[in-house]
């Protein structure tokens, strides 16, 4: 038994910032962020996700020495990994899509599979349909984040948010986690509380929307949180934050605690991975904890 399966593939990202000297391809991607800093607090976790033949045995050594459990993860020989570039400046990003690995199939998803909570986080429309209505079937609490469903990528691989016209997949949904911008293209709704109520009315339990700067939402259970945000010592590099935030609040969803406070670990977690480039989680369970409590008393 898992406490966490993370459904989506993993990327290997260059990232251009101001804050990085010497950028190099590092490992991305939400099963990376998400696992990692979940395993950090306590959970057992595990992927299912495609790769390609550029995916090194290095990638998959680390992943093991840091407890995450691989035996979901397809090696496609013909294909190649998910690849972004990833430009930061004046704290704006652009992504530009230059591989995409093949698309995570039902048959794609081991037949022994048993999970407590199963996210599935799409990168580039990867995870079908009928992928969603299995993991459905093997498990009590299904998360997503639906970024992948609502990106587009034009003929020089630049990503463009589009409309989603799925929705049908919220009905099957537990925990609902996107920015506001997403937010916008998932329900075509421009205020964020009416937004976030109607993603509660097609069936889900509890919705957290990331507000950048301005920290974060929630709602579950009839009532709004704002959820502030935790200043990090220094921003070295925003990319994966948002899985980050999503990973801590599941590992903590996990074991009972109250939504709120899974969300304030959320944002710890978050603002400890600000402070590191790349997959590199720093600080540790206890920073984490020190900086949610900071945080639980402002909600």
């Amino acid at each position: 038994m898992f406490d966490l399966v993370t459904v989506s593939n993993f990327t290997i990202d260059l990232i251009i910032s101001p804050q990085i000297v010497n950028p190099s391809p590092t490992l991305g991607g939400p099963p990376t962020y998400v696992s990692l800093v979940a395993r950090q607090l306590g959970s057992k976790v595990a992927v299912i996700s495609k790769v390609g033949k550029d995916f090194s045995k290095e990638y998959i050594l680390w992943l093991k020495a840091n407890n995450i459990d691989l035996s979901g993860l397809k090696l496609v020989k013909e294909a190649w990994t998910t690849r972004f570039i990833l430009k930061y400046k004046n704290g704006k990003r652009q992504l530009q899509l230059r591989n995409r690995a093949p698309t995570i199939f039902p048959e794609d998803v081991p037949n022994s599979l048993n999970a407590k909570i199963i996210h599935i986080s799409p990168v580039t429309n990867e995870v079908a349909k009928e992928t969603v209505d299995r993991l459905r079937t093997l498990t009590d609490l299904l998360s997503l984040d639906p970024q992948g469903f609502v990106r587009k990528f034009d003929n020089k691989g630049k990503v463009h948010l589009k409309k989603w016209k799925n929705l049908a997949i919220l009905e099957k949904i537990d925990i609902f986690k996107s920015t506001s911008e997403e937010m916008r293209a998932v329900i075509g709704l421009s205020n964020l509380r009416l937004a976030m109520r109607k993603i509660h009315e097609l069936g889900v339990k509890v919705v957290l929307v990331t507000k950048g700067a301005k920290g974060s939402a929630l709602f579950f259970e009839e009532k709004f949180y704002d959820i502030p945000l935790y200043r990090p010592k220094i921003l070295l590099d925003p990319t994966g934050a948002g899985d980050t935030l999503i990973g801590a609040f599941l590992a903590e969803y996990v074991k009972g605690e109250n939504p709120v406070w899974c969300a304030c670990v959320g944002a710890g977690a978050a603002s400890v991975k600000i402070e590191s480039i790349g997959s590199t989680l720093l600080g540790g369970k206890e920073e984490i904890y020190k900086r949610a409590a900071k945080i639980f008393k402002k909600v």
